[in-house]
């Protein structure tokens, strides 16, 4: 039995496209010097800002001032069953060729290559968690070969507060940044641009609903508390990490810029692509879950040397996570830490149980020993100034593709 409903649009899109009538995930765009919310459509975007203005939009006066807004926050604040209203009305309305969009294509459709994408959502705090087992069990292979997992990373989603300022929207260029490293055999260290620049292929979800201090929120009610989910670049400078981490953990190393992709696709356009996790163990019961609370999202990672061609160097799946967003959510706020719609939430990296599904460039060329081979020659161990890494991610099934867009960026020199 089908598990998509049977819908079929007026508007011409591509089956391959990332943007089919079952997804429909939120952006916000700029368009004649205007910022607006839209939902995207196929080659289109759905400009919300205006279209709500219409008689039959099903949100009362008072509540139609948050399609005013610049961000999807307001919106979202709004509530679960305001999201799946706007969700249902805009299904109904590409279905129906007697619709208001419909005849009114011209007033409310704008083709995404005419506009601006700018960041969704104003991102309140940012958390970075460490959840892929083969990721951490790689790196601590590197530093620590006979004791990869620290005692700890089985236990609990390990995570660390980030810099919510320098997270930036897809095609933002990444300047190549200073800070302090260590040479190896030497007791000082030095001053000066990373050698040891890296990207890190992560997904993020978007918080949707607030909590109060001292409040906590289970795995089972996490997903109410999850607006949508995005691709997310953490860019990495390992030499300045190495030499920072201890004893409090990223800081410097990390914080200069991570990219996002620009529609957030919500939980409901993802529901069908539910499937199950890996096995866990030692796990206490406030994290403990039944069902499928995994997500089978293919990811993939390019590389584009300056004046080349794009090179597919990592392929692999969300659904490879240790721990998954719904632990991520209940664990950060065991303690009653208050959340707020907004907050943005990363993965941290996504690797697969082979060198072709690792998520860093620390761990395709292991450290930098291993160098990867281009196809014009050019060999990479980190990532050189010029370089455009391109991140996509998308799920499929009976047909149907539920995609995310582009989270790209080049990296400059000084």
């Amino acid at each position: 039995m089908p598990i998509f409903a049977a819908m079929k649009t007026w508007l011409d899109i591509s089956s391959n496209s990332d943007f089919s009538i079952h997804n429909l995930p939120f952006g916000t765009f700029s368009h004649a010097n205007r910022k607006k919310l839209g939902v995207a459509i196929g080659d289109y975007i759905i400009d919300v800002s205006n279209f709500s203005q219409e008689k039959e939009f099903p949100f009362s006066e008072d509540e139609k001032y948050v399609f005013s807004q610049k961000t999807w926050n307001r919106f979202m604040q709004l509530g679960k069953e305001k999201h799946l209203i706007l969700r249902g009305f805009l299904q109904d309305q590409l279905t129906s060729e007697g619709s208001c969009l419909a005849k009114n294509k011209s007033k409310y459709l704008v083709r995404q290559t005419e506009v601006e994408m700018l960041m969704p959502i104003n991102i309140g705090d940012y958390t970075d968690f460490y959840s892929s087992l083969e990721h951490a069990t790689n790196v601590g292979k590197m530093f620590r070969p006979d004791n990869p997992l620290l005692p700890n990373w089985k236990h609990i989603p390990v995570g660390y507060h980030g810099r919510s300022s320098s997270i930036v929207i897809s095609g933002t260029n990444i300047i190549r940044p200073n800070g302090q490293t260590i040479v190896p055999g030497q007791e000082s260290p030095i001053f000066g641009p990373s050698k040891r620049m890296d990207f890190e292929l992560e997904m993020a979800f978007v918080v949707g609903k607030d909590t109060l201090l001292g409040e906590t929120v289970s795995v089972e009610e996490a997903e109410d508390y999850i607006f949508g989910m995005l691709l997310f670049n953490d860019w990495s400078a390992r030499d300045i990490q190495k030499w920072e981490y201890v004893p409090l953990g990223p800081f410097l190393g990390k914080n200069f810029a991570s990219t996002v992709s620009p529609w957030i696709v919500t939980m409901e356009a993802l529901h069908a692509f539910k499937t199950q996790g890996p096995k866990q163990d030692k796990v206490l019961p406030y994290l403990q879950y039944s069902g499928k609370k995994s997500f089978d999202i293919h990811l993939e990672v390019g590389i584009t040397p300056n004046g080349g061609n794009r090179e597919i160097i990592s392929r692999s799946n969300h659904k490879y996570l240790y721990w998954n967003i719904y632990q991520q959510l209940a664990h950060h706020t065991v303690n009653g830490c208050n959340i707020k719609a907004g907050d943005l939430m990363a993965s941290g990296t996504i690797s697969g149980p082979d060198k072709s599904s690792f998520g860093s460039m620390l761990e395709l060329s292991w450290g930098g020993k291993e160098p990867i081979e281009l196809s014009n020659g050019e060999k990479r161990t980190f990532i050189e100034d010029k370089d455009t890494i391109s991140m996509r991610a998308w799920a499929e099934k009976e047909g149907i593709r539920i995609g995310f867009g582009d989270c790209v960026g080049q990296l400059l020199g000084q």
